[in-house]
C-alpha cells in the first residue's frame, strides 16, 4: 500500500488565503488593505498578524492526508478573555475598528476628568467612659453644604467619600418642629428628647434641638451685602458661574430699598465691577451679573480683602454686614495657604462683617476651604448644585443665613455616672472644643441665624445596659448608692453672645431621668427622622458604630417618620437613601 501525501504549494495556499481575506472586507477596507505594503507590526510579539482559521486548516492538510482539528488559538479552547494587540500608531491599519486592536494614542488620552477635590480627614467621635470623662464640649454648627454635596455626588453615581460625609451638617439639613423662645431676651429654646437608638436597642440616644426666635423678611434689619464673585478660569462651567449667576439674582430680587448690594470679583486678581446700589434696583444687579465671564486664574485671598473693604465702606450700624463669597474655592495664586487664609478671615471678621461661603462645582471642588472660613468668619456654609437648593438657602431660609441672632454658641453636657456608663457625640468632629473652652468668651464658636434649628445627637449607654463597648477599670472606685442627682441623666449647659456683645450668658438644664422613652414608636417624628438621618450618615461613613444597621433600616424608619415635607426635602432624603443602596457594592457570593 502506498501512502499519497497531499502538496499544495506554498504560493497557492498565501493565494487562497488572500482572497478570503479580501472577500470578508468592506470595499473601503479592500482599498486600504491593498494599500499596504507590509503587515502591521504587533508591539508585543513584532510578529506578523496571527494567521487566520483557514491557514490553519490548509497548514495541517499539507502535513498529513487525514485533517487534524488543531485548537486554533489558546484562547478560544480555554475560553479566557482575549488580548488585544496593541499597534504603534504609525503602524496600526486605518481598518482597524474597536475591539479588534486598541492604538497607544487612544490609550494615552485620559479617558474621565481629574478629581482634585479637597475634603479634609477626619475620624468618628470615639466611646466615652463616663467614669474618665464625664464632660462633653463642642460648638454648634449650622452648616448644610455636606448634605446638598452628597446629593451631588449621589445622583452623579457614585458614593461619597467619607471625609465629604459630615453628619452634622447632615442632620442640620432639615428644619424641625422645636418650641419657639418665648422672647428675644432669650434667642432661642432647648428641647431635649431620650429614646432608644434605632441601630442598637441596647442603648439609647439623647436628642437635643435649639430653636431660634425668628424675624420676618419684612422686619430684618437693612442690609450691606457685598458678593464677592470668583470669575477665575475654573468657573466656567454651567454648573459654576452660569449657576451662580442664577442663585445671586434670586436673593438680590429679596432685597428692598433700604439695602445695599455691591459686587466685586477676581480672577488673577480683583476689581469692583458693581457699586453699591439699592437693593430694589434689580436691573442694574442683573445687568452686572449677565456680564460676568470666566478666565484667568485664581486670588482668593486678593478678593476676600477687597470684598471686606467695600463692605466696610457701606457699614450699616445695627444692620445685616456681610460678604457672600462664591467660589469653587481653587484658589491658586497669592496667599494660597489654608491657615494664612483662615487667619485673614479671623482678622476681617472683628469689623462686624459675617462672612458666608456658596460652593459650586466639581473636580476641583475645595470642601475643606469652603468650610473653615465660614466658620472663620463667623458666617455660615452652603454648597449649592441646584437652582433649587439656592431657592432654599438665599430665598425661603433668608432670615437664617443673613440674619444672626446669637454668636460664639456652645454646648456642654456632664454626665451622672451613677445612670450614664458610656457615651459618644455623633458628627461634630470638627467642633470639639476643651473643657475649659466653655468658659472662655476668647474662644470663637458657632452662630446661630433667625429662626434656625440645631440638633445634636448622643449615642448613650445606660449603667443597666448589657451594650458596653468599653470594660470597666478593675480598680475603679465604686460609685456610692447614695449619689447625688440619682434622677438627673445629665446636666445641660450653654453658652452663647448676643450679636453685638463680648460677654456670654450662660443657660442650664438638667435632663431627667424620668424621659428615657424605650419604645421607638413611642417617640416624636423629629426624634425618629433625624435619628434615620444620623444611620445614613454613618453608613455613608462606614457603619462604625451601627452594627447590622442597613440603608433599608433607615428607609423603613424615615417613611414613617416623615411628617409634614411642604417643600419635599424628606421626601428627597429617601430617595437619596434609596440610591445609596442601589449603589452600595454587594457582597460577592461564593
Amino acid at each position: 500500500m502506498h501512502n499519497h501525501h497531499l502538496s499544495i504549494p506554498l504560493v497557492s495556499l498565501t493565494a487562497v488565503a488572500t482572497t478570503m481575506i479580501m472577500l470578508a472586507c468592506t470595499p473601503s477596507q479592500q482599498s486600504e488593505q491593498n494599500a499596504l505594503s507590509t503587515p502591521p507590526v504587533l508591539l508585543e510579539a513584532k510578529k506578523k498578524p496571527a494567521e487566520t482559521e483557514q491557514d490553519t486548516r490548509l497548514r495541517a492538510v499539507t502535513a498529513d492526508d487525514s485533517i487534524t482539528q488543531e485548537p486554533l488559538h489558546k484562547e478560544h479552547a480555554a475560553r479566557a478573555i482575549p488580548s488585544v494587540p496593541l499597534y504603534e500608531d504609525a503602524a496600526m491599519p486605518a481598518s482597524t475598528t474597536y475591539g479588534a486592536a486598541v492604538s497607544l494614542q487612544s490609550l494615552r488620552a485620559p479617558s474621565e476628568p481629574v478629581n482634585r477635590e479637597n475634603y479634609a480627614h477626619f475620624d468618628d467621635n470615639s466611646v466615652k467612659l463616663v467614669a474618665e470623662a464625664p464632660v462633653s464640649t463642642f460648638s454648634i454648627d449650622v452648616d448644610t453644604g455636606a448634605y446638598s454635596n452628597v446629593r451631588r455626588m449621589l445622583n452623579s453615581g457614585r458614593l461619597p467619600v467619607e471625609d465629604a460625609v459630615r453628619v452634622e451638617e447632615l442632620i442640620n439639613y432639615f428644619s424641625y418642629d422645636y418650641p419657639l423662645p418665648k422672647n428675644s431676651k432669650q434667642p432661642f429654646a432647648v428641647t431635649t428628647e431620650i429614646g432608644v437608638s434605632p441601630w442598637n436597642p441596647a442603648t439609647h440616644i439623647l436628642h437635643i434641638g435649639i430653636k431660634g426666635y425668628d424675624v420676618s423678611r419684612a422686619a430684618l434689619p437693612a442690609s450691606n451685602l457685598v458678593f464677592l464673585v470668583d470669575v477665575s478660569g475654573s468657573m466656567k462651567s454651567a454648573d459654576k458661574l452660569g449657576l451662580l449667576k442664577s442663585a445671586l439674582k434670586l436673593l438680590s430680587r429679596q432685597m428692598r430699598d433700604e439695602d445695599r448690594i455691591s459686587i466685586v470679583v477676581y480672577a488673577g486678581a480683583s476689581g469692583v465691577v458693581l457699586e453699591p446700589v439699592a437693593g430694589n434696583e434689580s436691573a442694574k444687579i442683573s445687568q452686572a451679573l449677565d456680564a460676568l465671564s470666566a478666565g484667568g486664574r485664581t486670588n482668593g485671598a486678593a478678593g476676600i480683602r477687597t470684598g471686606y473693604q467695600l463692605a466696610e465702606q457701606s457699614f450699616i450700624k445695627d444692620g445685616i454686614n456681610r460678604v457672600i463669597l462664591a467660589t469653587d474655592g481653587d484658589f491658586n495664586v497669592g496667599t494660597v495657604n489654608f491657615e494664612a487664609l483662615k487667619d485673614l478671615v479671623e482678622e476681617k471678621r472683628k469689623s462686624g462683617i459675617s462672612l458666608t461661603t456658596l460652593g459650586f462645582g466639581t473636580g476641583n471642588y475645595n470642601d475643606h476651604l469652603m468650610e473653615q472660613l465660614a466658620d472663620a468668619g463667623n458666617g455660615n456654609y452652603s454648597y449649592i448644585d441646584t437652582l433649587n437648593e439656592a431657592q432654599k438657602v438665599l430665598v425661603d431660609e433668608m432670615s437664617s443665613t443673613l440674619n444672626t441672632i446669637a454668636k460664639d454658641v456652645k454646648i456642654q453636657l456632664e454626665f451622672n455616672p451613677a445612670v450614664v456608663a458610656e457615651y459618644r457625640l455623633i458628627g461634630y468632629e470638627n467642633r470639639a472644643l476643651k473643657r475649659e473652652d466653655f468658659n472662655n468668651d476668647k474662644v470663637d464658636a458657632g452662630e446661630i441665624g433667625a429662626g434656625h434649628t440645631v440638633t445634636a445627637l448622643y449615642e448613650i449607654s445606660l449603667v443597666s445596659s448589657n451594650s458596653k463597648y468599653v470594660d470597666p477599670l478593675r480598680y475603679s472606685q465604686a460609685l456610692s448608692k447614695e449619689a447625688p442627682h440619682k434622677n438627673e441623666l445629665a446636666l445641660l449647659r450653654l453658652r452663647y453672645k448676643q450679636p453685638a456683645s463680648s460677654t456670654s450668658k450662660l443657660i442650664e438644664q438638667p435632663i431627667q431621668t424620668a424621659d428615657i422613652e424605650n419604645k421607638l414608636d413611642k417617640t416624636s417624628e423629629r426624634f425618629r427622622f433625624s435619628a434615620s438621618v444620623a444611620g445614613f450618615g454613618q453608613l455613608l461613613r462606614g457603619g462604625k458604630y451601627t452594627a447590622d444597621y442597613q440603608y433599608d433600616n433607615v428607609l423603613e424608619l424615615a417613611r414613617n417618620a416623615r411628617g409634614k415635607d411642604a417643600f419635599g426635602y424628606r421626601g428627597e432624603f429617601i430617595s437619596l437613601v434609596n440610591l445609596a443602596k442601589s449603589l452600595e457594592t454587594s457582597r460577592v457570593k461564593g
